[in-house]
């Protein structure tokens, strides 16, 4: 195989949809398999060596207004991922950090809710199991935020809803994730994987615009911005580690600080000088 031959693959991948992200690993796990080639005197050189490494393109993520984040909490009454949904839509959470919060991470007397733990899941050979994390991936994904009135609503009324169940179903209640906030009715802990399939038949069934779930953090930082919240509170907000990461991401919708300058541009360059304007025109007399 040649190196214009795995340029041309990774053509191909990319037209099939795949991001950058996804073509610069195939090209990684490319490289290491003929490098391994190459020491057990297989082929001669990496064919890797003489192709392109994909470039990653800049993704720039969909969000849903005000008017919209407000008629999908409206269709999601009753729903088993509704809760995690509005945790994600008011604090811009990842889903790992809303699948992965502790009712010890609610303080209601001093009315905070503290982003320590992440679940995710994990491919093994006997399957896809979950894994929880007590470390963040960065420090500054630690993070203690004010707790939201409504979402301390919410909350005291899962927290009714769990004792609830646990009473009315006794032995067949699974107490293994009882610490756990994001449970569904038998206590079992709401999975990553659901909650993405989940959300997408939300929308479908209710007509609403697609987005990936991923997307209502992106729609909670627009919602921040377009109310002229400053950038550097943001990333504290999301919990990114520089701001750069979040001017990067968000720049974009940025719209506030766009219509500042072609305000200022208009004041400065625009026709204000008296003479030019036609009501003056008026009282002139011809000579």
């Amino acid at each position: 195989m040649s190196g214009d031959e795995i340029n041309a693959y990774y053509t191909t991948i990319r037209s099939d949809g795949l991001k950058g992200t996804t073509a610069q690993r195939h090209h990684a796990m490319l490289h290491r398999a003929f490098q391994q080639a190459v020491k057990r005197r297989i082929i001669p050189t990496n064919p890797c060596l003489q192709a392109d490494r994909p470039k990653s393109v800049p993704f720039i993520g969909s969000y849903y207004n005000a008017e919209e984040l407000k008629t999908l909490l409206n269709c999601v009454e009753g729903d088993p991922i509704r809760l995690v949904i509005m945790l994600a839509a008011y604090y811009g959470l990842r889903r790992s950090e809303v699948l992965g919060l502790k009712w010890s991470a609610v303080d209601f007397t001093a009315k905070t809710v503290s982003i320590r733990h992440k679940i995710l899941e994990e491919e093994t050979k006997s399957g896809i199991v979950l894994k929880g994390y007590d470390v963040m991936k960065t420090k500054s994904s630690y993070r203690t935020l004010p707790l939201i009135p409504h979402i301390e609503e919410e909350l005291l009324a899962e927290q009714a809803r769990q004792e609830e169940m646990r009473t009315v179903m006794r032995g067949a209640y699974d107490k293994k994730y009882s610490e756990y906030i994001c449970v569904d009715a038998l206590g079992g802990l709401i999975t990553p994987q659901y909650v993405s399939s989940h959300f997408q038949v939300i929308l479908k069934e209710n007509g609403l615009r697609k987005i990936r779930f991923h997307d209502l953090r992106h729609s909670c930082a627009s919602l921040l911005l377009a109310n002229n919240i400053p950038m550097k509170m943001i990333q504290d907000w999301l919990g990114h580690s520089d701001m750069a990461t979040t001017a990067n991401i968000y720049s974009h919708i940025d719209s506030s600080s766009e219509l500042a300058s072609a305000n200022m541009i208009e004041e400065v360059l625009g026709v204000t000088d008296d003479e030019d304007n036609p009501e003056n025109d008026k009282d002139e007399k011809p000579e």
